[in-house]
């Protein structure tokens, strides 16, 4: 959830803006913060190089969690969690990251460590995902079935 804060703050965005106030603010923040726009030795092109990685980092990640993006992939969330079966899962902090027979690598945000515990421990964990998780935590698509590079 602080990556999510973190990213917001750049952005100057809040978690109900739209798409195009995402993108209206990446561009502003690109035009302000692209290499090109310093000469090489400039104090500033180390910084501007790190800030552009960070912004475009930062417009993937909000893109793949706005909920514009959540109805459109709707469909295929829903087919995934409820037909592909569990293929491994890792949990970091509050993260956990369920990876899916058919390919696709779901992520979940917020998922406190007794929640991953009893997930972890159940002789039915798909069954109690559906239950627990899936709809009950923040999500995104981390690594398509047919993308395995995107994240």
């Amino acid at each position: 959830m602080k990556r999510i804060g973190e990213y917001r703050k750049l952005f100057g965005t809040e978690e109900t803006s739209t798409l195009k106030e995402l993108k209206t603010s990446y561009r502003n923040l690109v035009k302000e913060w692209h290499p090109d726009k310093f000469r090489e030795g400039d104090e500033k092109a180390e910084e501007a190089e790190i800030m552009s990685r960070k912004i475009i980092d930062g417009y993937k990640f909000l893109i793949s969690i706005a909920p514009e993006t959540k109805v459109a992939n709707a469909a295929d969330y829903e087919l995934t969690t409820t037909k592909a079966g569990i293929a491994d899962y890792v949990h970091k902090g509050v993260l956990l990251e369920i990876s899916f027979l058919d390919g696709n690598t779901y992520e979940f945000f917020g998922v406190p460590k007794n929640v991953f515990l009893k997930f972890h421990n159940s002789d039915k964990q798909v069954r109690f995902a559906k239950r627990n998780i899936f709809k009950s935590y923040m999500y995104r698509l981390a690594k398509q079935a047919d993308d395995q590079d995107e994240a």
